[in-house]
C-alpha cells in the first residue's frame, strides 16, 4: 500500500464547462491536499499558473485534445503557447489514426516536433496513447515511438473517448518503456483501491478529478 497518495495525482478539469471559479477551487484543493499538478485545458493555463505561482504545486496543459486529430504543427503552437503561459507539463494526445495504421514514423514525427516545443519551454511531455482505441500491439508501437520522440511520459487515456486506465494497460506501457520514462495512468481511476492498482501495476503518476476521493478514500463520481 502506498502510504500518501497525493504526490501522485494530477488534479483535473478538463470539462468545456468549467468555469473560471471551478478552475479556482481546483487549484486550492491542490495546493490543500498536495497535489503533484493542476491539468487543465489550454484556454486556463494562464489561470492556473498564476493561481499557483506561490505553491510547488505544477501546472499542467493538453495539446491536441481530445482527438489527437490537428496537424502536428497546429499541436506544436499549441504547446508552445501552453509552456509560454506557464504550463510546467503539457499532455498531448497522438495522432492515434497513426498508431491504427502501423505508421511508427508519422507517430515519432508528430511527437517529437511537440517534444521540441515543450522541452525548449522548460516543460515536459506526456504523450496519450488513448489506449481504449488500439490493440496491444498498437499499444506497444505508439510507447516505442514516444520513447524514441523523447517524451517524458507516456500516458493511457484523454478520459473522453471509451475506456479509461487499466492495470493491464499500464503494465504493458511500463514493460516496454523501461523504468526510466513515466507512465500516466487516467481515465477512470477514481479510488483509492485502483490508484493503488495502477501504481502496482508501474504508474508514476495518476490522472484524475477524484484527486479527493483517493486521498480520502472516498468515491469519486468521474474520471475527469
Amino acid at each position: 500500500m502506498t502510504e500518501n497518495l497525493a504526490p501522485f495525482i494530477d488534479h483535473t478539469l478538463l470539462k468545456p464547462e468549467a468555469s473560471q471559479t471551478d478552475i479556482l477551487r481546483v487549484c486550492a484543493e491542490a495546493v490543500q491536499y498536495g497535489f503533484k499538478s493542476v491539468c487543465v485545458n489550454p484556454v486556463w493555463i494562464k489561470t492556473v499558473h498564476n493561481a499557483l505561482r506561490d505553491s510547488s504545486v505544477l501546472s499542467c496543459s493538453v495539446v491536441g485534445f481530445p482527438l489527437g486529430a490537428t496537424p502536428t504543427d497546429v499541436k506544436v503552437f499549441e504547446a508552445r503557447g501552453a509552456t509560454l503561459d506557464g504550463a510546467d507539463e503539457v499532455d498531448m494526445v497522438i495522432n492515434i489514426a497513426a498508431a491504427r495504421a502501423g505508421d511508427k514514423g508519422a507517430l515519432v514525427d508528430d511527437i517529437a516536433a511537440v517534444a521540441e516545443a515543450v522541452h525548449a519551454g522548460g516543460a515536459i511531455l506526456k504523450v496519450i496513447i488513448e489506449t481504449s482505441l488500439l490493440s496491444d500491439e498498437q499499444k506497444v508501437l505508439a510507447c516505442q515511438a514516444a520513447v524514441e520522440a523523447g517524451a517524458d511520459f507516456v500516458k493511457t487515456s484523454t478520459g473522453f473517448n471509451g475506456g479509461g486506465a487499466t492495470a493491464e494497460d499500464v503494465a504493458l506501457m511500463r514493460s516496454v518503456v523501461g523504468p526510466s520514462i513515466g507512465v500516466k495512468a487516467s481515465g477512470g481511476v477514481r479510488s483509492r483501491e485502483d490508484a493503488e492498482a495502477m501504481i502496482a501495476a508501474g504508474a508514476s503518476r495518476i490522472g484524475a478529478s477524484s484527486g479527493i476521493a483517493i486521498v480520502t478514500g472516498g468515491t469519486g463520481t468521474s474520471s475527469y
